[in-house]
């Protein structure tokens, strides 16, 4: 556990997302969200051919799928997410290359209010519901790694 996650419980890449976020007016968000929805990978080729639905995070609206894995320890995760879905692909896009290739403690030390963090600027309150639940998901994923 590094300096920064024992101070104040939450992991580094989590935390520069914070800081950064607070940081932002309400259209510099937008633009920071953009950037960070260009970001997010194609799902790799070997998740392609599984069935999405039971990756589906069903509490949703848009129809995504995160695919989650475990490489010597470290979490990984993938998403299938429609290019019209620029928020939640920013949400994951920023997620992953904070938790991608960490111990799944990392992902499980994302705070509650993370969503409310980034997005509240921005009055996405009807979308809350559904990010959240991506951020649940990911936790799942990483309880069940951790548990082995």
């Amino acid at each position: 556990m590094s300096d920064a996650t024992k101070e104040t419980g939450v992991p580094p890449g989590i935390e520069k997302i914070l800081r950064r976020f607070a940081t932002l007016t309400p259209d510099l968000t937008r633009q920071a969200l953009v950037q960070y929805a260009n970001k997010l990978p194609p799902l790799p080729e070997r998740f392609q051919g599984l069935d999405p639905a039971q990756y589906r995070v069903t509490e949703c609206q848009t129809p995504v799928a995160i695919f989650p894995e475990v490489v010597d320890g470290k979490m990984h995760f993938y998403a299938d997410v429609p290019q019209g879905a620029p928020t939640i692909r920013a949400l994951l896009a920023m997620l992953f290359d904070a938790l991608n290739g960490q111990p799944p403690e990392t992902t499980l030390a994302i705070p509650a209010d993370f969503v409310p963090q980034v997005m509240g600027k921005i009055g996405l309150a009807t979308r809350e519901a559904g990010l959240s639940a991506m951020v649940a998901r990911l936790k799942r994923a990483a309880r069940e790694a951790a548990a082995g």
